[in-house]
């Protein structure tokens, strides 16, 4: 199918430290109605559904089989990505690009507050013989990460301080954001230590909430809606889990699904093709390090370009004007639907304070988060 995919529709909910007063059911139920909404669609207008789950985090098994009631998928396809949600979005464009489905939905949600003992969940992710005996917290990983990649580019736990400072503030201009503040980078830098160096601000705070997205091919787009965002590439890439076997300064997992998505959509230059981007900042070095393998920034001055503004929400290329993970809460793989979420609305016009203007090209960049090496990138666009 030669024609281009499209978002159609988006919906949420608000995010929070804790959702007790609703089920992850309501919550879907929300997104959804909320998205066919703004889809102009009904469920029965639906081909193909794509749902995020990974059993580990839900505490149920075959998860998926608790999605198509609330997202009106009953006997319809239901297609379930136990991966990151950029992964998913790229398997709602690949079903769509056979020519066998007009319109997809994509659903992601979190339920983190549920998990009690979230680090015993993660290290049955580590290597059962080589890393899992030593009982260590799996967040030591992000703290070795982050020891190499500062010493390495020359990038100062200054400036990671001074990411979470800046994801914090945005937020505040994000309605639906669950941890928006104003914090100074000393605030940061004397907080609780976690894994030298790594603190605790440093790391973005789970959070409850829901995300639906609809994708149409671009005829059937224009016919349903005035503002269609259109998919122009995608990317996926998986390295690794093994940190013994993996080059701990990159990402290369990032570099690979950028390059990818950069080919699809004919960028040859992000920094000048390209007008903001919603990048992973799980850990706040995170988002320095993916800036440089994305190649946003060259390795080594992504930190001294943040010092300068240049990727602040008035900057020369905007980085996470939604608050990011940090500003919003980490919602592990649904976390960068809420990047998608805020994509589309920035290329709309729809941001209302944080509105950049003039936007015509986004980057969505996402991690799957320890100890996986796996990233997705997605280019969107509002050009006809």
């Amino acid at each position: 199918m030669n024609e281009r995919v499209a978002i159609i529709g988006v919906g949420y909910t608000q995010l929070r430290p804790v959702s007790s007063d609703v089920s992850f059911r309501e919550m879907i139920y929300e997104a959804a109605v909320r998205a066919y909404e703004d889809a102009g669609i009904e469920p029965r207008d639906v081909d193909t559904f794509v749902a995020i789950s990974e059993d580990y985090h839900e505490g149920t098994a075959i998860f998926d089989e608790y999605v198509p009631d609330q997202l009106g998928a009953v006997l319809k396809p239901v297609h379930t990505i136990t991966q990151d949600g950029l992964t998913a979005l790229a398997s709602c464009v690949m079903q769509i690009k056979t020519g066998l489905f007009n319109i997809a939905v994509l659903e992601g949600h979190s339920k983190a507050s549920n998990i009690l003992y979230p680090s015993h969940i993660d290290a049955f992710a580590l290597d059962p013989v080589t890393v899992r005996p030593l009982g260590f917290n799996p967040v030591f990983l992000a703290g070795l990460e982050m020891q190499r990649f500062l010493v390495e580019t020359g990038n100062t736990e200054y400036h990671c301080g001074l990411v979470v400072a800046k994801n914090r503030a945005t937020a505040i201009k994000n309605p639906i954001a669950a941890y928006p503040a104003e914090i100074s980078i000393e605030d940061v830098l004397s907080s609780n230590p976690v894994s030298f160096p790594l603190k605790e601000l440093d790391i973005a705070r789970k959070a409850d909430g829901a995300f639906v997205i609809v994708l149409a091919k671009e005829s059937v787009a224009k016919r349903l809606s005035p503002y269609p965002v259109y998919v122009e590439g995608v990317g996926w890439l998986q390295d690794t889990p093994n940190i013994e076997m993996r080059d701990l300064v990159s990402s290369l997992y990032l570099t690979g699904a950028a390059n990818m998505a950069y080919r699809e959509a004919g960028i040859r230059n992000p920094i000048r093709e390209i007008d903001f981007a919603e990048i992973d900042d799980t850990f706040s070095y995170k988002e320095l390090q993916h800036i440089e393998f994305l190649g946003i920034a060259r390795p080594g001055e992504s930190g001294e370009m943040l010092e300068e503004g240049y990727f602040d929400i008035d900057g020369e290329f905007p980085v996470n004007p939604s608050g990011g993970n940090i500003g919003c809460g980490y919602m592990y793989d649904s976390s960068s639907l809420r990047g998608v979420y805020e994509a589309v609305l920035q290329l709309r016009g729809f941001a209302a304070e944080r509105q950049i203007p003039d936007v015509e090209t986004a980057l969505i960049a996402s991690w799957r988060g320890i100890p996986t090496a796996s990233g997705g990138v997605v280019i969107l666009s509002n050009r006809e």
